[in-house]
């Protein structure tokens, strides 16, 4: 079904492999579109509960592919909006998937694989894995990226890396933000496998709320009105059966329902 993606799916955990090695899993609007179509798919699978965004070959995706770019150049005004959104679209889609999403990161990852790792909830990176938001060194701005860079960065970091483009090792990048973890490459798998079982061990409506009430603490307009809010959100979860079974496998010290084996 898909020409530059492969999705696997074993015990809850669905992973996409972006699958352009021979240019690094850079960007086109092949794979911009393939990307949307397969996180609708998944979000509605119910048997994936944790999806891992990975990239064959060497790098995890080092932007936007060159020939793109050169189409791009000869765009009407609307065609070049209309791609853009693509683009756009595709990131917001993956940031709100109501699903908890790891970013698996090797090698080359910049502007739009910058974009990628931003908008997943948990990215953990090999040593191999270095960033950069190089967009100014070609006369254009990380505009698409942005809401995630600068989420998972802050403001004083992101003016820093989005004026030099800059690359940012992986190290650099764990010390501010980007990154939750970093490992040798021969142990990411390893170091995915055990936050994957610790994803797996939480309730998926319950994760969902929180991926909500998150979005809605950080973007509150109204501080005052925050704690109703949080009130409101908690009091509903609360009822659910999920909740209610939640709760009783921990009193009866069972595992819950939703609770499956890789």
């Amino acid at each position: 079904m898909f020409r530059d993606l492969e999705i696997e799916q074993r015990g809850g955990v669905a992973s996409i492999w972006m699958n352009r090695p021979n240019v690094h899993n850079a960007f086109d609007e092949n794979l911009i579109s393939e990307l949307s179509e397969a996180l609708r798919q998944l979000k509605d699978d119910p048997e994936a509960r944790v999806i891992i965004l990975s990239g064959r070959g060497s790098s995890f995706s080092a932007g936007a592919d060159l020939n793109w770019m050169k189409r791009a150049a000869g765009y009407t005004p609307v065609e070049n909006l209309w791609d853009a959104r693509s683009l756009a679209g595709m990131l917001r889609t993956l940031a709100h998937l109501p699903k908890p999403t790891l970013a698996r990161v090797q090698g080359a990852t910049l502007g739009g694989g910058l974009g990628l790792v931003s908008a997943c909830d948990i990215a953990v990176a090999s040593t191999s894995a270095y960033f950069a938001a190089s967009e100014v060194r070609l006369g254009l701005i990380p505009a698409t990226i942005a809401p995630y860079v600068i989420s998972a960065i802050g403001e004083r970091q992101a003016h820093r890396y989005f004026l030099t483009g800059e690359r940012l090792s992986a190290r650099r990048a764990a010390e501010i933000g980007l990154v939750h973890a970093v490992t040798e490459p021969e142990r990411l798998d390893l170091t995915l496998s055990g936050i994957v079982d610790a994803l797996l061990a939480g309730g998926p409506l319950a994760q969902a709320a929180v991926k909500d009430l998150i979005r809605g603490v950080t973007a509150a307009p109204d501080a005052e009105s925050l704690p109703e809010r949080t009130a409101q959100q908690i009091a509903a979860l609360r009822a659910t059966a999920e909740a209610v079974e939640g709760v009783g496998a921990f009193l009866d010290k069972r595992s819950p329902t939703w609770k499956s084996k890789r």
